[in-house]
């Protein structure tokens, strides 16, 4: 058994990432500041004895006692991160150097919780982790963009220059029951839109592309990253590639009964293009790739929606 710290435990990832490691048998200490987290996802492990809640904010230090750290807390959504940019930019700079300071302390393995966000609107594709990015410094999405990629270089420097183990994770689109209905991420955007007959809002023509992975994969491979002692970064994620326009087609048809339609808006600033993980270094070092099918993994999560809106499909 080991004690492990999930830093944004109570969150869409982290409470799946909680739930899997209290299974293998782990202690699990939660923190989370409740800013997109919630106490709901987390309800289901508050009678374990291997399982603890501190409400906390990663901006400030923290002493703890553990033997791995996964670090998630930061706000993920553009809904949520661009609510207070100073604050987003905070978290994963400020944040991420606290926590490496407990790593480093307690001799603890490191994992980060980056994004495919660092490589922006991407030239190249699909997306290698040699690739260094096209950010805007200065747009809307900097604020994460600019603090997962000052993260990752933290993360590296305690690596060289104080001998922490670490691993960086890129992590591509996820989706999955637990997510928030308004943190305005497309799949549960289109889920909750079409649960509601409400119009499907795509922003710009719908060509633009993401690439969906489950959560019950993504937690596999960040459980495998950190068990691996690979430094990364390496991209998690489905490199199965559909453009907005498909997914908001499928969800439509799976969801038998709305009566919702497709309307377009203008595309917002800075909105990634195209988005693929090349996940080959995942498959050489992690033997891991996704396993869930998109439609499988949309049907899990429109049942989630469904049982948290109150609303039955068909």
């Amino acid at each position: 058994m080991k004690t492990i710290i999930i830093t944004g435990g109570a969150g869409f990832i982290g409470s799946h990432l909680t739930k899997n490691l209290l299974e293998k048998g782990h202690y699990v200490l939660c923190i989370d500041n409740m800013f997109t987290g919630s106490k709901k996802n987390i309800a289901p492990f508050t009678n374990n004895p291997q399982f603890e809640f501190i409400r906390h904010d990663v901006v400030l230090p923290i002493l703890l006692e553990a033997e791995e750290i996964y670090h998630l807390a930061c706000p993920a959504s553009p809904v949520h991160y661009q609510n207070n940019p100073i604050k987003t930019l905070k978290t994963s700079v400020i944040g991420t150097f606290n926590m490496l300071g407990l790593a480093k302390r307690t001799r603890a393995r490191f994992l980060l919780a980056s994004t495919s966000e660092v490589y922006g609107d991407p030239e190249i594709h699909p997306q290698t982790e040699d690739y260094q990015g096209n950010v805007n410094p200065v747009g809307p999405r900097a604020c994460y963009d600019e603090g997962k990629r000052a993260a990752e270089t933290l993360t590296v420097g305690y690596r060289e220059y104080n001998g922490v183990s670490v691993g960086i994770a890129r992590i591509f689109n996820t989706y999955g029951p637990k997510m928030l209905p308004n943190d305005g991420r497309v799949v549960s955007n289109f889920i909750c839109q079409a649960l509601k007959n409400e119009d499907i809002t795509i922003y710009g023509d719908g060509s633009q592309t993401r690439s969906f992975c489950f959560i019950t994969d993504m937690v596999d491979g960040l459980t495998k990253l950190m068990d691996s002692g690979q430094p990364g970064p390496i991209n998690l994620g489905n490199p199965h590639e559909v453009t907005i326009k498909e997914l908001a087609e499928k969800i439509l048809t799976l969801i038998k009964g709305s009566t919702s339609k497709i309307i377009y808006k203008a595309l917002p600033k800075d909105d990634p293009t195209r988005r693929r993980p090349d996940i080959s270094l995942a498959k050489k070092f992690l033997q891991w790739e996704p396993k869930t099918p998109l439609e499988d993994g949309l049907e899990t999560t429109i049942a989630f929606f469904e049982e948290e809106l109150g609303i039955r499909n068909g």
